[in-house]
């Protein structure tokens, strides 16, 4: 619709409701300013979490009698999303955002305040109506759902690696500080999981065949077979992963090893093919579809799945549940069984027991991966000892 028929359509009230992506009204941003609605309501609010971004902006001046804002993840990494979704719906609430920063950001991400948390959660509650898929009243009927942690030891070949990293970083930490430490620490915990997917990962191998790449992989090896057990079955499977190459790395193994043509979904991909693997998958086209977390963590319906494999984890368990609720969403009859791939004695298992103890947190107000940055040298040292 151009523009000059959206103006005349707005100034003569001759519709209800106006309908718009993200994209359409974040370029027509301008011109919707300059109306007052009598409620503007954004859904996936996720998507104004960035605060400099155009889209962001534009976003925010909208102007309304009403802002409401819908999202399952209010909070995805830190708590300057909350202050921007609160900025849309309810501005100056938090104050400005050097005001808050001061008496949250910093106290509750930084120092794990216990009573700038309760302040804030009080702060916020009456505005938030938080419904979970349990809630009885909403009726959606959906069927049980298991969730377990699937533990698989290192190779050898890992183990070496992983000490041997761990301790070249430490020796590189000790002569750091402030952000240059905190960019090495997140730089190191991406290599780390990589490690614990393949060693071929962390070394940036060119390919080799399957069934080399599986005997130096306990993980790699057990979701491929897992992927090929379920889909024998006659049952359908979601893996997904954080790392193009570890998606390229099952993809390669299922086909290899078992004869199963695997698509693998990453943001890259046009959204008219994407789409038209979606309906295949639920029309058991295929019974196994990978995908990367970012690209398909969100707005897919795959209920024809009842397997949902992560093969790495991902430090925000929010993002990994979106993940999950691709399959376990409305329209899913079949009993869904999710299964978390930890190896043992590595980060991977650490972070899962630390995650487990911010569980409430997680759910009440927020769960930031920046905690991770934050860690004392004793804290850093028992995260990285490889037991």
């Amino acid at each position: 619709m151009c523009i000059m028929v959206q103006i005349e359509i707005i100034s003569k009230r001759q519709a209800d409701i106006i309908l718009t992506t993200y994209g359409t009204a974040t370029q027509d941003g301008e011109m919707l300013s300059n109306y007052t609605f009598a409620s503007v309501t954004i859904d996936e609010a996720q998507n104004i979490k960035n605060l400099q971004t155009k889209q962001s902006r534009a976003i925010r001046k909208l102007r309304g009698i009403h802002h409401i804002a819908l999202t399952g993840t209010p909070i995805e990494n830190r708590l300057s999303e909350l202050w921007a979704i609160f900025d849309f719906i309810h501005k100056g609430y938090l104050g400005s955002f050097r005001k808050f920063s001061d008496e949250f950001i910093v106290p509750i991400e930084r120092d794990d305040l216990e009573a700038e948390k309760r302040k804030l959660r009080s702060r916020i509650q009456p505005f938030m109506m938080r419904r979970t898929k349990n809630d009885p009243a909403l009726r959606l009927n959906l069927p049980e759902k298991l969730e377990q942690n699937e533990y698989v030891p290192l190779t050898p070949e890992q183990a070496a690696l992983y000490e041997s990293f761990v301790s070249e970083t430490k020796f590189k930490l000790e002569t750091l500080t402030g952000f240059e430490r905190k960019g090495l620490i997140l730089k190191m915990l991406s290599r780390l999981k990589q490690l614990c997917n393949h060693p071929a990962l962390f070394l940036k191998e060119p390919q080799a065949p399957a069934a080399e790449l599986t005997k130096r992989s306990n993980k790699t090896a057990r979701i491929v077979s897992m992927a090929a057990e379920i889909a024998a079955n006659g049952e359908q499977c979601l893996i997904f992963t954080q790392y193009i190459g570890m998606g390229q790395m099952l993809r390669q193994c299922l086909s290899e090893l078992h004869g199963i043509d695997v698509p693998f979904l990453t943001g890259s991909m046009p959204k008219g093919q994407r789409d038209a693997l979606v309906e295949a998958f639920q029309n058991g086209e295929f019974p196994i579809f990978i995908l990367s977390l970012k690209a398909g963590g969100t707005g897919l319906n795959l209920t024809q799945a009842n397997h949902v494999l992560h093969a790495d984890r991902w430090w925000n368990p929010a993002v990994e549940n979106q993940a999950t609720d691709r399959a376990y969403r409305i329209g899913q009859t079949k009993f869904v069984h999710v299964h978390k791939f930890v190896t043992v004695g590595t980060i991977e298992e650490k972070i899962d027991k630390m995650l487990v103890e911010k569980a409430a947190l997680s759910a009440d107000l927020i769960h930031s991966s920046q905690w991770l940055t934050e860690l004392n040298d004793r804290e850093l040292d028992e995260l990285l000892t490889f037991n």
